[in-house]
């Protein structure tokens, strides 16, 4: 490969950005040692990313940290720029609008609705002028749109979604719509990302999302893993059952048949002759000593545990997440999955259920905005957990 000294220029600065980011606070100085730049070079991006209003100058440091003249600490500016967030499911459309740092200005979904390839733009479009309405003024203006897909999507193109009907070319319509950049990705890639970037310090990170179905978002060093058309990850396709329930995907006894929250509601509504259950439902009668539902959720931490065990075993990261609105309510499911890890290769696997919850895919769409906008692949904005 041939890098013009542009090229070199630009990834110079993505790296001093990065440090800044990731320091909270730095000197130039300090900068240089960090990136192993000199100080001329240090001077010169450092005074482009102050012109951008990318970094703040923000207070005199100690000298004692350095030696000699008291330094100028330099700061990130994370209100540069606004992203918008959007993920579209069968049955609702939320999003939220936020700075590049992850501080939201305003969330808004549209429920109980059945999402088509008929009505999916126009709902897209009533919720982000519902969102661009609460958009304050910054340096760079709204710098991209993230889309979440609940299902296969190979270069921003969606390829196949089980449990509702989009148009493939959803990415173009909405480009013909919006002046900034539009991405399409898969909601679990998404919800890894935003994992990734804003709620762990882990390098490797596995984001199992578990709703109608089950997907895992795979992220090294903020790169997506997503193999080379979009299908890896798929692990609701895995095979738990040989010759088992049919999925739409074609096969059967697939996994998300057996652990997903739909899988878990029909079976409960049968075995319980309750009609719509939800979550809520589940949870409530779950910590009130429910026999057959506790019974059906420790049966469902059991199947989950396989998976995390094949993600291990192939993968090994340093962390999986699992990302479901009930085993966010009830903690214990973690540790009774966990307990079922078992074998040499996976009992170590350090398991956690999401920091960010039900937020965690339109972080992701955060992050996969913001990682375009700053050139900074492997972003980290949270480092505390």
């Amino acid at each position: 490969m041939i890098h013009s000294k542009y090229t070199i220029r630009e990834n110079n600065e993505a790296t001093v950005l990065n440090a800044i980011i990731s320091q909270k606070e730095i000197s130039r100085a300090e900068l240089s040692v960090h990136t192993g730049l000199n100080k001329a070079s240090m001077s010169s991006i450092t005074k482009k990313l102050l012109e951008d209003e990318l970094i703040h100058e923000d207070r005199i440091g100690d000298a004692a940290r350095i030696g000699g003249r008291k330094p100028i600490m330099l700061t990130f500016n994370g209100k540069a720029a606004l992203t918008l967030s959007v993920d579209i499911a069968p049955n609702y459309v939320e999003g939220l609008i936020a700075y590049v740092d992850g501080k939201v200005l305003y969330e808004a979904e549209i429920k109980g609705i059945k999402v088509s390839a008929e009505n999916a733009l126009s709902h897209i479009t009533e919720l982000v002028e519902k969102l661009m309405q609460h958009a304050e003024e910054t340096p760079h203006g709204i710098i991209g749109l993230c889309v979440a897909i609940h299902g296969l999507v190979d270069q921003e193109e969606i390829v196949f979604t089980p449990n509702y009907t989009l148009q493939s070319d959803l990415k173009v319509q909405l480009e013909d719509v919006y002046p900034f950049y539009v991405h399409l990705e898969n909601e679990a890639n998404l919800a890894a990302l935003g994992e990734y970037t804003f709620g762990s310090s882990s390098d490797s990170v596995v984001s199992l999302s578990i709703h109608t179905g089950i997907g895992a978002g795979i992220v090294e060093n903020g790169k997506l893993r997503t193999g080379k058309t979009g299908k890896a990850g798929e692990i609701g396709h895995s095979i738990l059952y040989p010759d088992g329930r049919k999925c739409p995907c074609g096969n059967e006894g697939c996994l998300e048949q057996y652990a997903s929250h739909q899988a878990i509601y029909s079976e409960l509504e049968q075995m319980l002759a309750l009609p719509d259950i939800n979550s809520s439902l589940v949870i409530e009668r779950y910590k009130k000593g429910d026999p057959v539902i506790q019974k059906t959720l420790r049966t469902n931490a059991h199947y989950l545990s396989i998976a995390v065990n094949n993600l291990a075993v192939i993968y090994e990261p340093d962390l999986v997440v699992i990302n479901s609105s009930i085993y966010s309510q009830i903690p214990e499911l973690i540790s009774i999955l966990k307990g079922d890890l078992k074998g040499k290769f996976s009992c170590d696997t350090r398991v956690i259920s999401s920091s960010l919850k039900r937020k965690a895919t339109l972080f992701g769409g955060v992050a996969k905005s913001t990682q375009n906008f700053l050139n900074i692949q492997n972003l980290k904005m949270n480092t505390e957990n």
